[in-house]
């Protein structure tokens, strides 16, 4: 067989997968092929609306379902072994899974990017690919992740039987929590753009805690109410009877999940202080949505339950950290774990660009004139002549 001639398709089925399965990895559970964890970006011109190409890795290899822990690009056998690292490194990158290999069927190269110096590249024949116990214990090292911490961090997602699953930026920030949870971690930031589901996110960390029993009493706070009520019967629906929302200040110690309006367990007289009708070892786990509107600030009602609730992991979820003199969210929760920003979304086309309009109103474009003998807010008689823009901008 000449293996010039074979396409990429021909290169992956008669040599890599079997090199795969070979050592070990189950086809069925542990191995996908031409994962596309992109839309392809947006482009509007006019009233033509196009997609840009979607990103896909040829394989990417799991411990568990959601839990990717090595990548590989192929390419066919007129290119040499590593011709395709540098996609798998970019792929790895933004995935973030630790292992990186490319091949063209004659031997496997591969990049570990838990390494900072040293051997960082190795060439690997066929028979020699690792094996899923040596590559789940190479990240569990790099990642700090004990014996003890792995039944958290293998805790199952839910799975959606509507087919609905992470996205990558999603994966990438729960799986992140959830292990620096296992780890002890108490205080957690997310920094993800608005509309890239912070609250779905938010639902598969808690599930998971909540499912391994790391975490047993959990409190869900929004500073809306349609926030509150869209998360209850939306993504949080799978918590069933053991959720409930606090309302009309009225405290029931029975239930598991809570949702709260902060306003609805908070007041500026102690008695409204509903949330001290807890003990403060109540929860041992309290997530806070949209953390950037006040919610760090030293003397915002948020401050106050998280302050009493000092024992529980906290998590703060924010698409804009606020950094000022009087607020900073970083000061709290410290450093984001992961962010996802508008731009990234925008490029990946999970989410749409964006064009700025400008309006002026009437008054700005025309100018106004003030009616005969019309006085201002002072009393003071207002000059008779047209005012426009530049008296906006004019200096008191």
């Amino acid at each position: 067989m000449d293996k010039k001639s074979l396409s990429e398709q021909d290169i992956r089925t008669k040599f890599i997968t079997p090199a795969i399965e070979q050592a070990g990895w189950d086809i069925q559970t542990q191995v996908r092929q031409e994962v596309y964890f992109t839309k392809g970006r947006i482009t509007v011109r006019g009233r033509i609306v196009e997609r840009g190409k979607p990103k896909f890795a040829d394989y990417i290899l799991y411990h568990k379902p959601n839990i990717p822990i090595a990548v590989i690009e192929a390419k066919d056998n007129n290119h040499s072994i590593g011709a395709g690292m540098q996609q798998a490194i970019d792929y790895g990158r933004t995935l973030d899974i630790p292992f990186v290999y490319s091949s063209n069927g004659d031997a496997f190269l591969e990049h570990d990017r838990t390494v900072e110096s040293g051997h960082v590249e190795r060439e690997l024949s066929l028979d020699n690919f690792p094996t899923p116990a040596e590559l789940w214990n190479r990240y569990c090292a790099s990642r700090n992740i004990s014996a003890e911490h792995q039944p958290v961090v293998t805790q199952d997602y839910y799975v959606d039987v509507t087919g609905k699953a992470p996205r990558y930026y999603q994966l990438v920030a729960i799986n992140r929590t959830v292990e620096a949870i296992a780890r002890g971690q108490d205080r957690i930031l997310l920094v993800m753009a608005t509309g890239s589901g912070k609250t779905y996110t938010a639902f598969q960390i808690i599930w998971r805690l909540w499912k391994s029993r790391q975490k047993k009493r959990i409190l869900f706070l929004a500073d809306r109410n349609v926030l509150v009520d869209q998360t209850r019967i939306n993504d949080f629906k799978p918590f069933g009877k053991a959720m409930t929302k606090i309302k009309k200040r009225q405290i029931d110690k029975s239930y598991e999940i809570y949702l709260a309006l902060y306003q609805a367990v908070t007041g500026t007289e102690e008695e409204k202080n509903i949330y001290k009708q807890f003990s403060p070892e109540f929860f041992d786990l309290i997530v806070v949505d949209e953390c950037h509107r006040g919610s760090a600030a030293e003397d915002s009602a948020w401050r106050e339950v998280l302050e009493y609730f000092s024992s529980a992991t906290q998590i703060g979820m924010t698409a804009t950290p606020r950094e000022t003199k009087y607020i900073s969210n970083i000061d709290y929760f410290g450093r984001p774990i992961y962010m996802y920003s508008l731009r990234q979304g925008i490029e990946d086309g999970f989410l749409a660009p964006y064009k700025v309009i400008r309006i002026d109103l009437d008054r700005d474009l025309e100018g106004w004139r003030p009616t005969a003998g019309k006085r201002d807010k002072h009393g003071e008689l207002i000059e008779d002549r047209v005012y426009n823009q530049k008296d906006c901008t004019a200096p008191h």
